[in-house]
């Protein structure tokens, strides 16, 4: 995995947005998958200005949601869609026809999320997808215990997922919570040309040293990303504060190609080749 440790929350989301915009710009990611929360409010902030600004395009592009509550109609103000719709989709030029999105109304679970997976498979899968991470290592909503090879299905959350989403999106108020969802698999999520984790707070420090450091599990269903050859890994000091390997990760990040291909070039004129 590529680690890269940025000094706060803003950074985070700027070094996020500078590689969807490199991705989506340079055609390589066309297809994007999204999640929902306050992780990615400072990515979504950074993209809309890009497309004030005419850094990035999305007339192009097509979008996947990782997940929706079951229950909750898209224009309910907690729904994710609605979300979506709040912080970015109705500030850039994207096409609804080109955003797919699961329907947490749907009379027919099993029918909706085969619709998804195949909706995925006919855009040629998803090019770029941007996951967050909970307390709890899951990614979407995909609670401990959930497969590493699950497709698109119906999961019922966690009290931890209640709590804090009661906090995010409820007013604290746990009652209002939908206890269950639709959500991308992680072998949906594994099936990706690439993959983008974004994390910041010190609350999130242990999730993410079991998703980089620890064993391969279905408690903590992000260290499944291990498995995947193409992931981005972009946190603050806070939420790597707890890496063991932390020092090694900032002599990896991708900045640093750029030195040992000056030291290469190098070493070979230095050995006679051109």
């Amino acid at each position: 995995m590529n680690v890269i440790i940025c000094k706060d929350k803003k950074a985070v989301a700027k070094e996020a947005y500078r590689i969807v915009r490199d991705r989506v710009m340079n055609g390589r990611a066309k297809v994007l998958g999204l999640p929902t929360g306050t992780t990615p409010e400072g990515l979504y902030a950074e993209l809309v200005k890009g497309y004030k600004k005419g850094e990035i395009d999305f007339s192009d592009v097509h979008t996947f949601n990782l997940d929706e509550y079951i229950g909750l109609d898209p224009k309910d103000p907690q729904s994710y869609r609605n979300f979506m719709d709040k912080h970015l989709f109705d500030h850039v030029n994207i096409k609804k026809a080109n955003v797919d999105f699961l329907d947490g109304l749907t009379g027919d679970i099993d029918r909706e999320c085969a619709r998804y997976e195949e909706a995925i498979v006919s855009l040629g899968g998803i090019k770029l997808q941007v996951v967050g991470i909970g307390r709890d290592g899951h990614i979407g909503f995909n609670e401990p215990g959930t497969s590493l090879t699950s497709r698109t299905h119906m999961i019922t959350l966690a009290q931890s997922t209640i709590t804090d989403n009661a906090n995010l999106f409820f007013g604290g108020d746990e009652d209002k919570v939908p206890r269950w969802a639709l959500s991308m698999g992680v072998g949906t999520v594994l099936d990706s040309d690439e993959v983008l984790m974004i994390a910041f707070g010190a609350n999130k420090a242990d999730a993410i040293h079991g998703m980089l450091e620890g064993p391969i599990t279905s408690m903590n269903t992000s260290s499944a990303l291990q498995l995947h050859p193409n992931v981005t890994v972009v946190l603050d000091e806070a939420a790597a504060s707890k890496l063991k390997y932390r020092d090694y990760y900032h002599r990896i990040a991708p900045g640093n190609e750029e030195a040992m291909l000056k030291f290469l070039a190098a070493a070979r004129k230095k050995a006679g080749r051109r």
